[in-house]
This record gives structure tokens, C-alpha cells and sequence, in this order.
């Protein structure tokens, strides 16, 4: 995870995260990104929590974030990416050389919006947006 802070921009594991947080809104952050991956999957509840106690929307790239309590996710859908895999996995196993098959980009996203999250933080979700969202939290 990055943070653009003065003080420490990465953590490399979770005891790291409380440290660079606290760094972010020394530094003024009004808002945080956060990159997914296993690490910061770890904690997306720690990291909303975070957000909200400093009145902070976190976006991030994945969905699981939104339900942990993040205002918003948008990036590539996991289950529709898993399903993908599972046929690669098939066409290996009938046979097809793995070096032979195409390196494929994701292609569905989607957008998940938590109204609570923005309801605690004060914002008002446009309409519009709502209406473009895959799945909306209340």
C-alpha cells in the first residue's frame, strides 16, 4: 500500500498500517486510495474504520472494501475474473500448452457504492452515480 505522506509512504505488513495511517492525516490526506492486494485485503475493515473515524471517503478496487466499510469500489470484477481462470485451467488440463493461450485483460468491472459510509461522512451520492453502480449498500 501507498501512502503519499512525508513521514512513510509504504507498509510491508500489517503492523506498519496504524503508523502510515496516522501519517496520512498528520500529513492532510482528505481522502484515501488504497491499491488492492493480499495485504491491504487484510485490513479493508481497519483502513474504513480509519476513514471514517477522520471523516476520510476510501476508495479502493475492490468490492470487499465497500462491504468492510469503504465509500466506494470500482475495478475488475473478481468473480467474473475467477470464472475466467477456470477456463484456462480447463483448456490446460485438456491439453492446450499454457505458453499457447492469450494473456487476456479484465473486462467486466464494476462500481459498489456503501450509502451508509457516505451518509457518516456527509456526502451526498449524485443520482446519477447511483444509478451507473453494480450494487449499492444501505
Amino acid at each position: 500500500m501507498r501512502i503519499k505522506s512525508k513521514k512513510k509512504d509504504t507498509i510491508s505488513n500489517v503492523a506498519d498500517l496504524n503508523q502510515t495511517l496516522h501519517a496520512a492525516s498528520v500529513d492532510g490526506a482528505d481522502s484515501l486510495f488504497v491499491i488492492s492486494s493480499r495485504l491491504t485485503g487484510l485490513v479493508a475493515g481497519t483502513i474504513a474504520q480509519h476513514g471514517q473515524e477522520r471523516r476520510l471517503p476510501v476508495i479502493a478496487s475492490w468490492r470487499e472494501f465497500v462491504a468492510s466499510g469503504a465509500l466506494l469500489s470500482y475495478g475488475p470484477s473478481r468473480i467474473f475474473d475467477a470464472k475466467r481462470v477456470a477456463g484456462y485451467v480447463q483448456k490446460v488440463l485438456n491439453g492446450a500448452k499454457p505458453a499457447d493461450l492469450p494473456i487476456e485483460q479484465p473486462v467486466k468491472f464494476e462500481l459498489v457504492i456503501n450509502l451508509k459510509t457516505a451518509k457518516a461522512l456527509g456526502l451526498n451520492v449524485p443520482p446519477p452515480l447511483l444509478d451507473r453502480a453494480d450494487e449499492v449498500i444501505e
